[in-house]
């Protein structure tokens, strides 16, 4: 089983949207939503979807940003969202997705990586942890919608 990383395609955005909804439980993303963000950000160099294929099916995504922000010396990289099919999780997939995402920031002078992961998530936060991401335990994600 060889696992394949490439960028998004428009083809992708379907299969996306479904592990999105199955994985992470998306509530906003809808299909009518889907084709517009594509082209709003595909030339756009800060923003990067990295998709995970196993043959040609879909089996895993990640979602970035590249940002400055006031404080820190450099710039980072936001992992946004990533999920792996449920049924394609513990074969080392999201790990590959990880250390590509990785290659890419260092690559871009990139000084780190961070993320906000779902409070009921708990696998995914061990997941992260594993792969040498620590978290600061008084740290929360806010939102609102406008």
């Amino acid at each position: 089983m060889e696992v394949y990383i490439r960028e998004i395609e428009e083809k992708d955005y379907l299969a996306l949207l479904s592990i999105m909804n199955s994985e992470i439980g998306s509530r906003y993303a809808t299909v009518a939503e889907i084709a517009p963000h594509y082209y709003r950000v595909k030339d756009d160099e800060r923003y990067k979807t990295f998709m995970a294929l196993i043959e040609d099916e879909v089996v895993g995504f990640a979602s970035t940003v590249q940002f400055y922000t006031v404080g820190l010396d450099g710039n980072l990289i936001w992992l946004v969202q990533m999920a792996v099919k449920r049924e394609m999780q513990n074969k080392g997939i999201g790990s590959k997705l990880l250390r590509h995402i990785e290659a890419y920031a260092r690559e871009k002078g990139c000084d780190s990586i961070i993320l906000n992961s779902g409070v009921r998530r708990i696998d995914a936060h061990a997941f992260y942890k594993r792969n040498g991401y620590n978290t600061d335990s008084n740290s929360w994600c806010f939102s609102k919608t406008l």
